[in-house]
């Protein structure tokens, strides 16, 4: 389960004074929706798939777009932006070593996307090959509906290895209106009417002066949305019967190994989960990749994972963009951060085969047979009963054995939508509404790109 983080409790108790509410909200990793209002709040019914924008750049056609210093496209079986000729260079202090370096860069900015929904929050998602002497930042303005602009927020500087940089997010921005809890863009107070009507993505490529490296972006962009607040959501009716293959791993086989990434497996569901979809993929680690794990740890992959997504700044693996990243430093791979609108948009993934996973947040007594509560949690939905029912490997088991798990629809539907719930104590916390990563190969089946294209993924 992912480790509650100070910064969030902060960002909630503020939002929470400002409206009144007195309470605070969820301390998971990149809660959606953190604004609170009066618990009275009636279920919602706007279906959520309309208040969620994906915009992604992938295309030969989209790297040509916007505008370039020093980047080119590369077309190819999977096209890309790479460096062409640096635009100059720049000193990074690595806030984590110490260590200053020079580095050489070449920037591209995306053209402004103007999203379906007026946004309250923003996650972006990028895939992207960075050979060592290489890495990547990831940046995002927006311009709000009073005519005015965030700053370029940074929303991560990442390489797949980490002996370059330490991957990270960026702690303190705000420029009073919205800030970047480590991997999301929040509007600071939801309920004044102001709202996000547009961004922009600027992406800078790094490499060692004087070589000829470059990292290769394969696929960048953001969801966002306007979830309304809700504690409760409608009821989506069962239509599909199937269950995926998906490996299982428990992240609780790894308790107190490596503890340097964030405590060891107890904290390890993000990593954990994502490793079980890419080698339901096809994809895993070689033995050269996992030759620094210890001899005679269980499910080496797993650590490796743990390690390879870990954020150096939240001090945890569970930084939502970094598991989509890290995904994709596997062969011919894309993934994304989401937002899903209802189990029916899960089912339709499942029935072509693309399991998901999915953050939720709950009480003990809330999901019936978890045997546990968490404040933020990543597990893997591979299916669903002839009942409706979800069939989960839920990686906080006692044993891979015991990672199958069939969660009551209804209950498990409300836990992962609501943006709302209570905590033991009566008080008024935060859920991520709806939100998710999907994986899948490059060169989907036809089914399986119809499906998301209708979602926009792809």
């Amino acid at each position: 389960m992912t480790r509650p983080t100070s910064r969030r409790t902060v960002l909630a108790a503020a939002l929470a004074a400002a409206a009144g509410a007195g309470t605070v909200a969820s301390a998971g990793p990149a809660s959606a929706s953190p604004s609170l209002t009066s618990p009275s709040l009636a279920p919602s019914s706007p279906a959520t798939a309309s208040l969620v924008d994906n915009r992604f750049w992938a295309a030969y056609a989209d790297w040509r777009c916007g505008s370039s210093a020093g980047t080119r496209a590369v077309t190819g079986r999977r096209p890309g932006l790479v460096i062409s000729t640096p635009a100059g260079s720049t000193a990074y202090t690595d806030p984590h070593t110490g260590t200053t370096s020079t580095w050489e860069y070449a920037t591209w900015t995306s053209p402004a996307h103007r999203p379906a929904v007026p946004a309250t929050e923003v996650i972006a998602s990028w895939n992207a090959h960075t050979p060592q002497g290489t890495w990547i930042q990831i940046e995002l303005r927006g311009s709000y509906s009073d005519g005015t602009d965030t700053p370029w927020y940074v929303m991560g500087r990442w390489a797949s290895g980490d002996t370059d940089i330490r991957r990270t997010s960026v702690d303190d921005q705000s420029d009073g209106r919205s800030t970047v809890w480590t991997d999301t863009l929040s509007l600071d107070d939801t309920t004044s009417g102001l709202r996000l009507v547009s961004y922009r993505l600027r992406l800078t490529l790094h490499r060692t002066p004087g070589s000829r490296l470059t990292p290769t972006v394969h696929r960048a962009g953001a969801m966002a949305s306007d979830i309304p607040d809700r504690f409760t959501v409608p009821a989506a009716a069962p239509r599909t019967v199937r269950e995926l293959p998906v490996p299982r791993y428990s992240q609780n086989v790894h308790v107190g190994e490596y503890p340097e990434y964030d405590n060891g497996g107890e904290a390890w569901c993000s990593p954990t989960s994502s490793q079980m979809i890419i080698e339901y993929w096809g994809r895993k680690p070689t033995s050269e990749d996992l030759a620094w794990v210890k001899p005679g740890l269980a499910d080496p992959q797993v650590c490796h994972a743990a390690r390879y997504t870990f954020d150096h700044q939240y001090e945890g693996c569970g930084n939502w963009p970094f598991n989509t990243a890290y995904a994709t430093t596997y062969r011919d791979m894309n993934a994304v951060v989401t937002r899903l609108g209802s189990l029916t948009d899960l089912e339709k993934l499942i029935a072509v085969g693309i399991p998901v996973i999915t953050s939720q947040s709950f009480l003990k007594g809330e999901l019936t047979g978890a045997g546990y509560g968490t404040s933020g949690h990543l597990m893997t939905v591979i299916g669903f009963t002839a009942d409706g029912d979800v069939i989960a490997n839920d990686p906080a088991s006692p044993s891979n054995d015991a990672v199958r798990r069939v969660y009551q629809r209804r209950e498990w539907e409300n836990i992962w939508l609501r943006t709302k719930r209570y905590d033991a104590n009566g008080q008024v916390r935060g859920g991520t509404g709806g939100v998710c990563y999907v994986f899948w190969p490059v060169g989907p089946a036809p089914a399986q790109h119809r499906v998301l294209r209708s979602l926009g993924l792809t």
